[in-house]
Order: structure tokens, then C-alpha cells, then sequence
């Protein structure tokens, strides 16, 4: 028997709410959200008003972290990755803060982005050698490439709560098989497993109701725990880890 996802839904919404934190430092609010970074910290963004417009930043934690973690972003290929991150979530780097600007009326979503983009981010840190030897979204293009799967990469669907969610693959309806919905999860943690159901949970209903959402899950490094597959299947997400992709190749192909 498949979750109500509109329960999901209410009841992610009510735990969000619940555990984050506001307060006032200087002229800036800060706010804490429940979604962890790498260390087990909550993250931190600031907002203020500027000139009529709400500006959202990290304060430049994301990326001084990284640097300070032994993952450089200082070559052409990791900085451009850096930015086309950022681009596809419609935030910007003002030196190494992550920044956004938003209007009253859709400032929910833009700090939604910012959180997003951040985890994005954050990501990246397994790009560092000797972590990951090569990037795992190019290894999954190459993949699916090499595969005879039709693809469009990239793309940005809008749910019904009216949030946008990036998804790096879409695969479109055929004869044979309906639309599937494909992420790259290069570093397969619980955290990463909330926040894609929720992006599926919330993008499936304005999508067709037979649409298929695919988590290519990096275990290169290390088994994907059995806990981030178990939650992806009640989620109604198919996981796959990336050493048994074959399995899969069928089904994404026709």
C-alpha cells in the first residue's frame, strides 16, 4: 500500500517548521534550517533588506569550507561546474558568498533555492581527489550516452507547491515505458534521500501520473546503506546503485 504523498508532504512541511531557528545577528536575520551539511551541521543562511530587495546569502560558509577541506575550485572545469551549480537554482557567487535576491512575494522559494544550492555545493567535496576520480554526473552522461538512451540533461520542473527542483535527467515517454525522472546522487546519505522524495513527492503530482522517478546512487567509494535504498522504495523512487546500473539500462533505453 503506497504513503499518501499529500500527508508526506504536510508532515515534511510541519517538521521543517519545527526544527528550524531564527535570530537577529547584527543587521542581518539568521536561519537555521534542519538539512546537514557534511559535518552534521544544521545550515546557516542570512537575510536582510537592501535597496526594496531581500538578499539572501550563506555568508560565504559553503565555499571557504570547501576550500579549507582540501577540495579546490580553482580550476576552469571545478569553478564552471561551481557555476552552472548555481545557475541551475538561479543563485550567484558575490565572491565566495552564495547569494540570492528575492521580492516579498516569492521569497520562500528563492531561500528554498539558496538551501538547495548550498547541499549542491556542499556536495562538491567529493570531488576531491582522491574521493572521487572523476565526476559522477559525467559518468552517468557518458552512461546513458553510451547506452542508446534518449535524454534531455538539466532540467528544472516546477511542483505543485510552486518550488522548482533540478533533476539531471529526463528520459521521455516512449511506447514501451513512461516518463522516468532521473538524479545523480553522487553521495547517497539519508539526508540526500529527504530531500529528493520531497522534490519527487512535490513534482510528481503536476507531473503524468504514470512518471517514473530513477536515484543513480555513487557506491564507488562505499556500499550505499541499505537504510537511503529502504527510504528511496517507500518514497516510490526506484533506487540504483551505480555498480548494478546495468540492471536498469533496459528499461531507461526503450
Amino acid at each position: 500500500m503506497s504513503a499518501d504523498p499529500r500527508q508526506i508532504l504536510d508532515d515534511y512541511l510541519a517538521w521543517l517548521r519545527e526544527h528550524s531557528e531564527v535570530r537577529d545577528v547584527a543587521d542581518w536575520g539568521e536561519i537555521t534550517v534542519p538539512f546537514l551539511d557534511r559535518h552534521n551541521d544544521h545550515l546557516q543562511l542570512y537575510v536582510k533588506r537592501h535597496n526594496g530587495d531581500l538578499v539572501f546569502t550563506d555568508d560565504g560558509y559553503t565555499v571557504a569550507d570547501l576550500e579549507q577541506s582540501g577540495c579546490s575550485l580553482t580550476s576552469s572545469k571545478r569553478r564552471g561546474l561551481l557555476e552552472l551549480t548555481l545557475n541551475g537554482f538561479g543563485v550567484k557567487l558575490d565572491g565566495d558568498s552564495l547569494v540570492v535576491k528575492a521580492s516579498t512575494g516569492n521569497a520562500s522559494r528563492k531561500m528554498h533555492n539558496l538551501v538547495q544550492a548550498m547541499l549542491a555545493v556542499d556536495d562538491l567535496f567529493y570531488l576531491a581527489e582522491p574521493v572521487v576520480t572523476s565526476l559522477f554526473l559525467e559518468d552517468v552522461a557518458e552512461w546513458l550516452t553510451g547506452s542508446d538512451v534518449r535524454y534531455t540533461p538539466d532540467v528544472k520542473f516546477t511542483g505543485k507547491s510552486g518550488y522548482d527542483y533540478r533533476f539531471d535527467f529526463v528520459v521521455p515517454r516512449s511506447n514501451a515505458q513512461p516518463e522516468r525522472v532521473i538524479r545523480a546522487v553522487n553521495h547517497p546519505t539519508n539526508d540526500a534521500a529527504k530531500t529528493l522524495a520531497f522534490a519527487w513527492i512535490d513534482t510528481r503530482q503536476a507531473r503524468r501520473e504514470d512518471s517514473v522517478a530513477f536515484a543513480l546512487l555513487n557506491d564507488g567509494e562505499q556500499p550505499v546503506a541499505g537504510a537511503v535504498m529502504e527510504a528511496l522504495e517507500a518514497w516510490e523512487i526506484r533506487p540504483v546503485a551505480w555498480s548494478r546500473r546495468d540492471a536498469v539500462v533496459n528499461e531507461l533505453a526503450a
